[in-house]
């Protein structure tokens, strides 16, 4: 399994010109799904993923998480 993610302040998701899902402040996350991998396997890279600090704190320093500043996701 690998995932692949980038914080954005918005991104969607279009398919024949339609758009099927969006989000404002977040993370757009690719993931790879192999043969041998499980639904079991997901569980902990999601949890890295809400609690990486990687958004901008009142300093202007990368030291939220997405729990904290109420960020969405798009897989």
């Amino acid at each position: 399994m690998r995932l692949v993610l980038q914080r954005v302040s918005r991104a969607a998701v279009a398919v024949d010109g339609k758009t099927i899902a969006a989000i404002g402040k977040g993370i757009l996350l690719l993931v790879g799904i192999g043969k041998g991998d499980l639904a079991l396997d997901l569980s902990r890279p999601a949890s890295k993923v809400v609690s990486l600090r990687i958004f901008e704190d009142e300093a202007g320093k990368m030291n939220r998480s997405l729990r904290e500043v109420g960020g969405e996701i798009l897989a």
